[in-house]
């Protein structure tokens, strides 16, 4: 007698709001960061017009995010930072392929 198993295709769709929230708390780690450009309160607001956007290619993403930091940082070197820091954690805590992320200084805040 013999067995035949069919083969189950699985998916796992990993939720737009679930990256923003990871590139969100990654971001704000970041030395020099105060905070995001025209942070909204409802994460479903911060999906349509909050400082970060996610657009997927296929199953690459595509981050922007806008920033505000500290005066007595260098912007070149906290946007790097932040570039490299949310790669790094969506692709650890998603599994998505981030092909790149856009940081743009909105803002400097004086202390």
């Amino acid at each position: 007698m013999e067995v035949t198993r069919e083969a189950v295709k699985s998916r796992l769709k990993i939720s737009d709001d679930v990256i923003i929230t990871v590139a969100r708390l990654a971001a704000l780690d970041v030395k020099g960061v105060a905070g995001l450009g025209g942070e909204v309160g409802k994460m479903s607001k911060v999906r349509k017009n909050g400082p970060i956007r996610i657009t997927m290619m296929g199953d690459v993403a595509a981050i922007d995010i806008s920033i505000v930091i500290k005066s007595s940082e260098k912007a070149c070197n906290v946007a790097q930072e932040v570039q490299s820091a949310v790669k790094e954690n969506v692709q650890n805590m998603t599994g998505i392929a981030v092909a790149r992320v856009n940081v743009n200084v909105c803002g400097v805040v004086f202390d």
